[in-house]
C-alpha cells in the first residue's frame, strides 16, 4: 500500500469518526480508488464543482481542497472535469462500464480525446480547438472508447495529423538525434577492443566538438510546443 494511500485512508477514517459531512468522507474514498477507476474521482469532484459543498468544510476553491486534502495538483484537477465531461458528451456508455467486462480508458487516453475536440489548452491558458478533418476526430473517437488504445499509440497514430510538428521542430529533432548518435559513438569508441588510444582521442575529440556545435544549433531554434502535461 502506499504512503498516500495510507494518509487518505486515514483521513477518511478520521473524518468518518468525528461525524464528518458524508460527501467529504465520499470524496477521499474515491481519492483512493483513483487509480483504479479514475472515473469515480472526476464525477464526484464535477458534482462537487457544481455544488460548492467544499466551502462547507473551510476551503474557498475547489482546488484548494483538492491539493491541501486530497492531494491533487491543480492541472490534474483540470483534467480529470475536462475528460470526464469530455466521457459524458461524446461516450456516455463508458460511464456505465465496470472495468472488469468492458476496460475503461485511461484518464490519458481520455484527456488527448478531449484535447483534440477542443479542449485543448494554449500558453496563455485559453482553449483552442484543434483543426482536424471529421472522419479523423471519428476515427480517434473509436480508438479511444472501443479500442482503449494507450496514450502512446494514439500519439503516435494521430499526432503527424492532429499536431503536424513545423520545419523548425523537424530541424530540431534532426539535431537531436544527430546529436545521440555522436554520443553514443564516442562511447563505443572508448569501449571498443582494438583501436589505439591515440585513434579513441580523436574520435572522442571530433565527437565532443560536433555535440558543442550541435548544442549551439538547438540553443537558436525555436523553443518546442509544450507537451501535455498532467
Amino acid at each position: 500500500m502506499s504512503k498516500g494511500h495510507e494518509v487518505l485512508e486515514a483521513l477518511a477514517d478520521r473524518i468518518e469518526r468525528d461525524g464528518g459531512d458524508p460527501a467529504r468522507v465520499d470524496i477521499v474514498r474515491r481519492a483512493q480508488r483513483f487509480k483504479r477507476s479514475w472515473v469515480e474521482l472526476a464525477e464526484g469532484l464535477t458534482a462537487l464543482r457544481r455544488n460548492r459543498r467544499y466551502e462547507k468544510w473551510g476551503y474557498s476553491e475547489l482546488s484548494e481542497y483538492c491539493q491541501k486534502e486530497l492531494h491533487i495538483k491543480a492541472a490534474t484537477l483540470e483534467k480529470l472535469v475536462l475528460s470526464y465531461g469530455a466521457l459524458r458528451e461524446h461516450a456516455p456508455e463508458v460511464l456505465r462500464r465496470d472495468g472488469v467486462a468492458r476496460e475503461i480508458p485511461s484518464l490519458e487516453a481520455v484527456d488527448y480525446f478531449s484535447r483534440a475536440i477542443g479542449a485543448d489548452q494554449d500558453t496563455a491558458g485559453a482553449r483552442r480547438r484543434l483543426d482536424a478533418p471529421r472522419e479523423v476526430l471519428d476515427e480517434l473517437r473509436t480508438a479511444v472508447f472501443d479500442e482503449t488504445r494507450s496514450v502512446g499509440e494514439l500519439r503516435k497514430r494521430f499526432d503527424p495529423i492532429l499536431r503536424p510538428k513545423s520545419a523548425s521542430e523537424d530541424a530540431a529533432d534532426s539535431l537531436r538525434k544527430l546529436k545521440a548518435l555522436a554520443e553514443r559513438l564516442s562511447s563505443a569508441a572508448q569501449t571498443t577492443e582494438g583501436l589505439s588510444e591515440k585513434r579513441v582521442a580523436r574520435v572522442v575529440a571530433v565527437m565532443e566538438a560536433l555535440v558543442r556545435d550541435l548544442d549551439e544549433l538547438l540553443d537558436k531554434q525555436p523553443k518546442r510546443r509544450g507537451s501535455d502535461a498532467a
